[in-house]
């Protein structure tokens, strides 16, 4: 286990280290070389004490950032996150970081590097939130790289990514809540936007939620289940060719009309290997509105109803049931509690553009759908004096720290509080009294008064 130092033809000086046998039982050699005797045994000396820790990286040629990043996602990754989640990955993978720094090898790779690729995104008008995920996806796969021993150490625990403001909540107060369910009453979906505005319901839980988890009879709600909309995979064995006629290589000229509508400018051109275009396979699967389990166990918890909304339901479903009547053979049972009057489950996009045409007739300035559903129902119930832990409970969450995030306090409360302080400290002065007011005057002239009367 001894290692060699020594000077070569080529004028550099060469050090060999073993580092043990490799998997086919060969003898494991790692080569340093230097431009001095010196620097050269500093870099024997790393690579004896990695060996010694139990650090030293596997033997073999490293691959690129690109192909770990494929491997990591296509292998690794895909087995834990959910679907929109791994799409998400994907595709901040494909547009950020493969053209940043796919091309230094893994083991190359410096925090320099990462701290530039962000530089130029935000150059680029990318958002510090944008950049904040793309830092913990490319952490994340170099984590899992480290602890295989690919490489000695993960850089982007080196790097400070850019700090990001929390969005503040803009919740509906009690008086706006009132007002956009009074013009939600005008629509079938009413019974939807109450549901999201009393219960606090994400949009996919409530667009997702079916009548066999609704129990009327107990006033329990049982959130198993989510809609989302999921990009298509290719069914088919080879992903380019099917999809030669959408493939797109050069990029749009400055006066492009073909995309004038889109909101993000013209997308980028395919790659040489794309394998997207999914959605026009014929044997394409996986995509679509499709019924998904929460990502969390804690957001199934049941819920339970408010009693005066169970008349409500049951309008609801005698409604629904009357729908399905009207429809005939048109209907296609999904079993969601809220439909298209053909029985398939509403879709979000239209839901979203529902929510801001009720904020317009509510005469309500625009807010995230968030804000006028979780946010409001955990900020509400803050209001009418509901503790911490059970707003937790119900909005379900894994963290209270996350329940603080949804509440936002209210100035009238505040100020009500601090009144209320300040007469702890300070009392106000008492008013005087009737009897006070007319005996203001001092006892001796009050029987000087009754001497001059007698």
């Amino acid at each position: 286990m001894e290692s060699s130092i020594y000077p070569g033809n080529d004028g550099w000086w060469h050090g060999r280290v073993t580092m043990g046998v490799k998997s086919d039982g060969s003898p494991d050699r790692r080569h340093r070389r230097a431009r001095t005797e010196t620097e050269v045994r500093r870099k024997v000396k790393e690579l004896e004490n990695l060996r010694d820790n139990g650090h030293a990286p596997k033997a073999g040629r490293k691959p690129t950032v690109q192909k770990w990043m494929e491997t990591y996602l296509t292998d690794i990754a895909s087995l834990k996150l959910k679907p929109r989640s791994l799409d998400d990955y994907w595709s901040k993978t494909r547009n950020d970081i493969i053209p940043g720094i796919g091309q230094h090898r893994l083991d190359k790779l410096a925090a320099e590097h990462l701290e530039h690729m962000y530089r130029v995104m935000l150059d680029a008008g990318h958002a510090p939130s944008h950049v904040l995920k793309v830092h913990r996806i490319l952490s994340r796969a170099l984590k899992i790289a480290h602890r295989r021993r690919m490489i000695v150490e993960n850089v982007a625990t080196l790097v400070d990514p850019p700090t990001v403001d929390e969005t503040e909540a803009n919740p509906f107060t009690i008086e706006e809540a009132k007002a956009f369910l009074a013009a939600a009453t005008k629509r079938e979906t009413f019974m939807r936007w109450v549901v999201g505005v009393g219960m606090g319901f994400r949009q996919g839980e409530t667009l997702g939620l079916r009548w066999k988890y609704v129990d009327l009879d107990n006033e329990l709600f049982h959130p198993q289940w989510q809609l989302q909309r999921l990009t298509w995979r290719h069914g088919c064995s080879d992903p380019h060719s099917c999809g030669t006629r959408l493939h797109r290589f050069d990029p749009c000229p400055p006066s492009c009309t073909a995309h004038k509508g889109y909101t993000r400018g013209c997308p980028r051109p395919c790659t040489k290997t794309c394998t997207k275009h999914a959605s026009a396979c014929p044997e394409r699967k996986e995509g679509g509105l499709v019924f998904t389990r929460p990502k969390t166990k804690k957001s199934r918890n049941q819920v339970p109803i408010p009693p005066p909304f169970i008349p409500y339901l049951h309008a609801h479903k005698e409604q629904q049931e009357a729908m399905k009547a009207a429809a005939g053979g048109a209907w296609e049972e999904c079993g969601a509690v809220f439909t298209r009057p053909d029985g398939r489950p509403l879709d979000p996009r239209r839901d979203w553009e529902e929510f801001k045409e009720l904020l317009a007739e509510a005469g309500i300035d625009d807010r995230r759908l968030y804000d006028g559903s979780r946010h409001t129902a955990g900020t509400i119930l803050n209001e009418l004096g509901v503790d911490i832990v059970t707003i937790m409970e119900i909005l379900r969450h894994t963290q209270i720290s996350q329940t603080r995030r949804y509440v936002k306090g209210r100035s009238h409360l505040s100020k009500d509080a601090m009144n209320r302080m300040g007469d702890t400290f300070i009392p106000q002065p008492k008013a005087p009294t009737e009897t006070r007011t007319e005996t203001a005057d001092s006892k001796s002239a009050r029987a000087q008064r009754r001497r001059r009367i007698r």
